[in-house]
């Protein structure tokens, strides 16, 4: 089975390089970059602007080769990729959720960004608190790291 999917702009910030870059949105906050969405695509912006926080899904195209184990950013002991949000995965797919500032035909101003200048925009979903936030939800081996969060830049770890 092959799946193949096309990018439906860019994301453009301030990072040019791995190491120094926000590990999560949380760390990234304030940080103000641009989305410059295709043309052909501008249309389906209808709307979008009421919401306050987007979900981008985006390419990590300058991820490393796959790695199903791996010592995540927070952690001295190695785990599962799938227990981690590290980019070097089978699918080095990127998910962010970043507040929207402003659309401008087809610029989306967004803050609060994670991922490196140029990368490959795949979709964009409206973030909806009832259905995308679960204060109650379990986080496994981060219990009693999570504060750490806030200030965690990328340090080059994950190739």
């Amino acid at each position: 089975m092959t799946i193949t999917y096309h990018p439906i702009g860019i994301i453009h910030t301030p990072f040019r390089e791995k190491t120094g870059t926000p590990i999560q949105p949380v760390a990234g906050r304030d940080v103000e970059g641009t989305i410059q969405l295709f043309p052909e695509f501008a249309d389906g912006l209808l709307d979008l602007e009421g919401f306050s926080h987007i979900i981008l899904l985006f390419h990590l195209h300058r991820a490393g080769p796959p790695r199903l184990r791996t010592i995540p950013f927070l952690d001295t002991t190695e785990r599962g990729i799938f227990a981690i949000r590290g980019p070097s995965r089978p699918n080095p797919i990127g998910l962010s959720v970043v507040r929207l500032v402003r659309i401008e035909g087809d610029i989306i101003h967004i803050r609060d960004l994670d991922m490196l200048d140029g990368t490959p925009l795949l979709d964009i979903k409206p973030y909806i608190p009832r259905t995308d936030s679960h204060p109650d939800a379990r986080i496994g081996w981060l219990t009693g790291k999570e504060s750490r969060f806030h200030d965690t830049l990328g340090d080059g770890r994950f190739g």
